[in-house]
This record gives structure tokens, C-alpha cells and sequence, in this order.
């Protein structure tokens, strides 16, 4: 019998829209569950871990035909900075044990995330080879053990890193996709080009490559590279940077239905995997199911 993932890549192969789900961090912030650094949205698989479980349900029932399971920060070198060093694989398991059961059995799809190992908008800091690829080989370990059914290689901000995190993946027995952060045209973070950072991880054999924590306004900037990749390609934007108001908002704030109508610019442009990244909620998921027929 043919497992989520495979469902999924079949209609892939025939060229339908797949969504991915929305914000878990963020959406935890905003329902007032403690997110502070430098556990983030690991936190809440020690305290809360029952919210984390609501949130991908409610991700579920808006019309997600992919969960990401809160692994952002369960990496042995982030937990390490709260303590909690030697709860990886544990919390790892914990959090994608919590997206299966939001998952219920059915269609849905359960990634494992693998972000870079240090501040996703420092490249400066990014690690060494011999750091990188330990540390990626672990978490992709961990995932594997846990039941992902992929990895999803996730606001990388150098080539270096998503070929090491993609090789980890490839050497824990795991497909993968991978997705760049640029915040300013067509260029990572980095500097390097969008369309050098796509040639480079090609060799690895990704299911899907795209962009994301992106603010919406910089999506058209990236669609002609990821329209001229014979891949399939993935944009879940987020809404900006937060505010200084102490609100909560952020700097491209919009109503789900706005943003589920910038979506289809993407759609339009040849995207196939769409969703929301920081500051989008259920309600935009379930928006850009209505945009696309659900």
C-alpha cells in the first residue's frame, strides 16, 4: 500500500496544487504558549505539547495535505543552549509522533524539519564542514527513527549548509526537499544567487525546491528562477518581520484572503507546493484551499 508521501508525489506528477500547513512557532506565540529563546518552539514539546498537537490539527482540518512537524529547533546544538542537549532524539520524537496523530492516518504527509543550525538570518555563522555535517547527520537520524516521511530542508541561507543537511538526509535513508530564505530579490541570504543555490542541490535529487520565511512583496522576485526549474517548487511565504509595537503583527500583516490571493500569482507561475511560513494561522491555510478549489 502506498504511504502519504507516495500519494502525495503521485499527484505531484500530475501536476496539482499540493498545500503545505502554516506557522507552528509564531502560532504558538500568539495563543500565549511561552516561546522564548533559545528553545523557541521546542519549548512547547516539554509544556505544552498538547498545543502543539491542536495546531496541527487544526492545519489538518483547514485543508493541509502536509504537516511539518515542530523540529525547528530539536537539533542536539539548539536544545543545548536550554539545557536540554540530550533530549534530541527524544523531543524529535515527541514532535513528529504529535504531527502523525494530528495526521490521523490518512493522506496527509509528515515532514521533519531541519533548519540551519544557527540563527537562520546570520550566514555568518553558519559552521564549519566537519560541524555541519555531523550535526545534520544526527537530526536526520533522529527524524528517520521517528517516522518522518521526508525532511524538509528549511530557510537555508547557504548552499553549503543545504547540501550538507540534503546529504544527511540522503545518508539517514529520507527524501528531502530543500527551501531558501531571500529577503531581497533572488539571492540568499548569503549573497549567493537563488538560481546558483537550485544548480547546486540538484545533484542530491530533492522531490521539491523552493523559498520560504520570505515576506510575500519578494516572492516575485524569485518566481522566474524557480519557473525556469524542472523541479517541482514550493513557496510558503511569511508576513513580514514582526513590528516594534510589541503587538504581535508584522510588517506585511494580511487578511487570509489577500494572502491566499498572492498565492495564486505563485500557482500561476508554476509553484505546486504553497502554504504559510511565520505569522500565518489556520485561517490562511484554509484560505488558500478555497483559492484553489478544496
Amino acid at each position: 500500500m502506498s504511504g502519504p508521501l507516495d500519494l502525495l508525489l503521485g499527484r505531484l506528477e500530475k501536476g496539482q496544487v499540493l498545500l503545505l500547513d502554516g506557522a507552528t512557532g509564531t502560532e504558538l506565540e500568539r495563543r500565549g504558549v511561552p516561546s522564548e529563546l533559545p528553545l523557541w518552539s521546542a519549548r512547547a514539546l516539554v509544556d505544552h505539547p498538547e498545543e502543539v498537537g491542536r495546531i496541527h490539527a487544526e492545519y489538518v482540518d483547514a485543508g493541509a495535505d502536509v504537516l511539518t512537524a515542530n523540529t525547528f529547533r530539536t537539533q542536539r546544538r539548539a536544545l543545548a543552549r536550554g539545557g536540554l542537549g540530550d533530549q534530541a532524539e527524544v523531543l524529535t520524537a515527541r514532535a513528529v509522533a504529535l504531527a502523525r496523530e494530528a495526521a490521523g492516518g490518512g493522506p496527509v504527509a509528515v515532514l521533519g524539519s531541519a533548519p540551519p543550525l544557527e540563527d537562520c538570518y546570520r550566514p555568518d555563522l553558519v559552521p564549519g564542514e566537519a560541524e555541519l555535517a555531523r550535526e545534520h547527520e544526527e537530526h536526520a537520524l533522529h527524524l528517520a527513527r521517528a517516522g518522518a516521511d521526508a525532511v524538509l530542508i528549511e530557510t537555508m541561507n547557504t548552499v553549503r549548509e543545504a547540501r550538507a543537511a540534503l546529504a544527511a538526509a540522503r545518508a539517514a535513508g529520507l527524501p528531502a526537499l530543500v527551501s531558501f530564505v531571500c529577503w531581497d530579490g533572488a539571492r540568499l541570504l548569503s549573497g549567493e544567487l537563488l538560481e546558483e543555490a537550485l544548480d547546486a542541490v540538484r545533484a542530491e535529487s530533492p522531490l521539491a525546491v523552493g523559498v520560504n520565511c520570505l515576506p510575500p512583496s519578494n516572492v516575485p522576485a524569485c518566481l522566474p528562477v524557480l519557473s525556469a526549474c524542472d523541479l517541482p517548487t514550493c513557496v510558503y511565504a511569511n508576513l513580514g518581520e514582526p513590528t516594534d509595537s510589541g503587538s504581535g503583527f508584522r510588517s506585511e500583516e494580511c487578511h487570509p484572503t489577500i494572502f491566499a490571493e498572492r498565492a495564486r500569482q505563485w500557482i500561476d507561475a508554476g509553484v505546486r507546493l504553497v502554504g504559510g511560513c511565520c505569522g500565518t494561522t489556520p485561517s490562511h491555510v484554509e484560505a488558500l484551499a478555497h483559492e484553489i478549489g478544496r
